[in-house]
């Protein structure tokens, strides 16, 4: 462990150690800790690539690549984790009593990090512990969560107006109603993204679209 995982993560009260990884981390982030620990354990090639996840803590993004270790009969002795803080790299510089909001979001492609810039985000989709970043491009995964990013994403610009979706108000194009629901255009190539009905009166205002005109299909 280098010096910058014993400053930020409870070394001395995680001790005795047993799969002691995991518990650093929140419990909300386990799962995903996890899930790429047995990846690694499981890659099925002799030397294989280190696997790379992204980790929101308060005030740090961290991007973690992890090799599994193995002894000469090739069974798992450890794991070597490498922590990179990626903060300046997708913050914008504020106060420091104000959370740092991303002017990009880190996604993984192809075990590379490629950052895309929050101004080119349509909308992006939740997966489980993880979502999907939507730009006319395509989608891009990312290892952050929806709470994480709704928490770091410019609010006057982004807004989680479903349990499963967030967009970028800038890129609405076009409102209407189908089976009662309201759904929202963002990409003529995209399906709409539905909106829940505690969140609809707030998305018109922010809008500036009446309730009334939204009755009506569009």
């Amino acid at each position: 462990m280098n010096a910058y995982a014993r400053r930020v993560l409870p070394v001395d009260e995680k001790q005795p150690f047993d799969r002691f990884v995991l518990s650093f981390h929140p419990e909300r982030s386990q799962p995903k800790v996890e899930f790429l620990l047995d990846q690694a354990a499981q890659c099925p090639v002799s030397n294989p690539p280190p696997m790379a996840m992204i980790i929101n803590i308060p005030e740090r993004v961290l991007l973690i690549k992890v090799s599994r270790m193995a002894d000469g009969a090739e069974r798992t002795t450890g794991y070597t984790l490498v922590f990179y803080d990626i903060t300046e790299l997708v913050s914008s510089d504020e106060r420091p009593s104000v959370r740092r909001r991303l002017q990009k979001i880190p996604t993984v492609v192809q075990q590379r990090i490629v950052l895309v810039d929050t101004d080119d985000v349509l909308c992006i989709h939740s997966d489980g512990h993880y979502t999907h970043v939507c730009t006319v491009h395509g989608r891009q995964f990312c290892n952050l969560n929806i709470g994480d990013l709704e928490a770091r994403l410019d609010p006057e610009q982004f807004m989680r107006v479903h349990r499963g979706h967030i967009v970028n108000l800038r890129s609405v194009t076009q409102l209407r109603r189908e089976d009662g629901r309201l759904l929202l255009e963002l990409h003529p190539d995209m399906p709409p993204i539905p909106v829940s009905r505690t969140s609809a009166a707030a998305l018109l205002e922010r809008l500036g679209v009446a309730a009334s005109m939204a009755v009506r299909p569009v």
